[in-house]
């Protein structure tokens, strides 16, 4: 076979390969390093035989230089600095304090359990002092823990992926060169970490202020100029002192993600796309090129030496950088059993054992085969129990509640005031003075800014809240807005009134917002209803016996043009009702009906009470009261159970 066709073979099938095995990680909503490393291993030279990563030769370190760059540029891309402050401490002791007991503790355990001569239980050690954002980010996106937990975990993988491999690097020297004076070491550590740090911070400032002039550029050719600017910082810095590349692609991506670019979600976007190809290209390489036998080598020194690792070397860590923290013992618990090992271990360790082999040194072939032990043992045991560790502590994160609305109008109004009767934050948001005014006088929490201003949605607390909705009177303005929201806050909600088929740049985020209430709501219509005091306001508890007959009435009305479902109650948590909506029994309807001739309805009812009106048209009615200070200005209100 022609040796360029069976080169272009591999690299097709290892594309496939990797994409495949995150598609099945989305489906079973597991890290997708469990099955990249499974149809890596499966596809190697020890299971089916058809992928040999060998034959890329030399183009294999260069496929992994380039691709841990760009992963550790979108980690630092992605870094929210407004989180990362508030837990700086306990992080800069994890990247410093932790990085030294890390290396300690594994060297230790390498040399006395493994059985390895101390160079190469130290070289181990270096090499799984990192966790890494490929593992870490999955993990945490399926388990719901408190957010200085996962803020710090995420910010420690990205920051202290640099650190671990510019120290592996430091002590493969001192292998290979007898050069074991450990103030070296320090100030060559020290001078790697400081020169990519310089120039990843120069370099991203200024891709940053060309982006922002560069208005005769497209968001795609933009992009890809970012990401010719990393790959060449990367080159600039591994040029000026070896190994420094790492540092320089982390800083860029936080100094060019601190800069408020024009269309920063399109490029976070394209570098997660491209992340997410790379890992997928890299786990399955590395893992096709694992030598099961060498695995099976290592005995059972090499098992005791990750499971010291994992629950005495980590909790040790933990407990030790975050001393002063506000964290409790279950939150650290937590974080002393989560730490699983990534592609920067993955990747380092295998050119690692192609250099000491290359000069004769034994212990390649086995440090490869611990540190990928380590990552198939941390990633499958933390990985697939952390949900239930979660659980067990007791530290799951309550769902967030509260609304942030953008637009002051009547409607808003009226659902800010229902979340505030209920005890639950309501924040408003308009560049209109005169519709803030009026909801300041209606006792309302209201900002007058833009809502693309993201500085203002922080201070708004749309961190915590658990609903972002945008109700101004312009559709497309209102998908941009939740767009927004979503790619700086990622609110558990994010509705807007918007037309059904928008005419937007960015048709395939917008199908993750959803539609307020119902499908092309006519906002202005229910607006001036709420002027005009053409409506009423009534809530319905759907019940188990009878539920059809009650969901195709309400549904009727809704069709008719003459109820508006505006929130649900389900297990005691108050939500904005989005127009895919599937209603269950127990959920408890709060809604609006229109009811331009009041008198003659409450006629046709029966009721006597001015506060209260019963339809007929909603079956088994029973009355229950609202509150009449949710009312402003007063209103009817039609108050039913059906």
């Amino acid at each position: 076979m022609d040796a360029t066709f069976e080169i272009t073979l591999q690299v097709v099938l290892t594309v496939i390969a990797g994409i495949g095995a995150q598609v099945l990680a989305d489906y079973f909503k597991v890290p997708g390093i469990v099955f990249l490393l499974l149809l890596g291993i499966g596809l190697g030279s020890d299971g089916l035989d058809l992928l040999h990563p060998n034959l890329l030769g030399d183009g294999l370190e260069v496929i992994v230089s380039l691709s841990v760059a760009l992963i550790l540029f979108e980690g630092g891309l992605t870094l929210e600095l407004r989180d990362l402050g508030r837990v700086s401490g306990s992080l800069r002791n994890l990247v410093t304090v932790g990085t030294l007991i890390t290396l300690l503790g594994g060297g230790m355990a390498a040399h006395w359990l493994a059985e390895f001569p101390w160079p190469i239980a130290f070289l181990y050690a270096a090499l799984v002092v990192v966790t890494g954002p490929t593992v870490i980010t999955p993990l945490l996106k399926h388990v719901r823990v408190d957010r200085q937990v996962s803020v710090l975990l995420e910010g420690e993988g990205v920051l202290i992926d640099p650190v671990g491999a510019i120290l592996a690097v430091l002590v493969l020297d001192v292998i290979l060169n007898g050069d074991a004076d450990p103030l070296g070491v320090l100030v060559g550590l020290t001078l790697r970490l400081g020169v990519g740090a310089l120039i990843g911070a120069a370099g991203g400032w200024l891709l940053g202020v060309f982006l922002k002039r560069a208005d005769f550029l497209s968001d795609d050719l933009k992009n890809l100029v970012v990401l010719a600017g990393l790959w060449g910082l990367f080159g600039l810095a591994q040029a000026i002192r070896s190994e420094s590349g790492l540092m320089a692609a982390v800083v860029a991506g936080i100094v060019l993600g601190s800069s408020a670019l024009p269309q920063e979600r399109l490029l976070r976007r394209f570098k997660s796309q491209l992340t997410v190809l790379a890992v997928s290209v890299l786990f399955i390489l590395l893992a096709a090129d694992l030598s099961l036998a060498s695995l099976v080598a290592l005995g059972w020194g090499g098992l005791f030496t990750v499971l010291v690792l994992m629950v005495v070397v980590r909790p040790i860590n933990i407990w030790v950088c975050t001393w002063n923290s506000p964290l409790n013992w279950r939150q650290k618990l937590f974080m002393g059993w989560i730490a699983p090992r990534g592609i920067v271990s993955a990747s380092v360790a295998s050119l690692f054992s192609i250099l000491l082999t290359e000069r004769g040194i034994n212990g390649g072939d086995a440090i490869k085969a611990l540190v990928f032990l380590t990552i198939i043992v941390t990633v499958f045991l933390q990985g697939l129990t952390a949900k239930s560790v979660v659980q067990w502590l007791g530290i799951e994160s309550t769902a967030a509640t509260g609304v942030l609305l953008v637009g002051s109008n009547p409607l808003s109004r009226l659902i800010a005031r229902l979340f505030q009767e209920r005890g639950e934050s309501a924040v408003i948001v308009d560049t209109d003075s005169e519709a803030c005014q009026e909801a300041e006088r209606e006792g309302l929490k209201v900002f007058q800014s833009s809502a693309l201003d993201t500085k203002v949605l922080d201070e708004a607390g749309l961190a915590s809240i658990g609903t972002f909705l945008a109700m101004t009177n312009n559709g497309e303005v209102n998908l941009v807005l939740a767009q927004r929201a979503m790619e700086e806050f990622n609110p558990p909600r994010t509705l807007a009134i918007f037309p059904s088929d928008p005419q937007t740049e960015d048709s395939t985020n917008s199908a993750k917002v959803q539609q307020a209430f119902i499908p092309d709501f006519p906002l202005k219509t229910w607006n001036q209803y709420l002027r005009d005091r053409e409506v009423k306001l009534g809530e319905t508890l759907l019940k188990e016996t009878g539920f059809a007959f009650q969901k195709a009435h309400l549904q009727a009305l809704i069709r008719s043009g003459e109820l508006l479902p505006l929130l649900k109650e389900r297990e005691q948590q108050l939500q904005v009702i989005a127009a895919n909506e599937t209603w269950q029994p127990g959920d408890r309807i709060f809604y609006l009906l229109h009811a331009p001739k009041p008198k003659l309805l409450k006629r046709l009812s029966g009721a006597n009470s001015s506060q209260t009106l019963t339809l007929e048209k909603l079956p088994e009615v029973e009355e229950v009261a609202i509150p009449a200070a949710v009312l402003d200005p007063p209103m009817e209100t039609a108050n039913t159970e059906s």
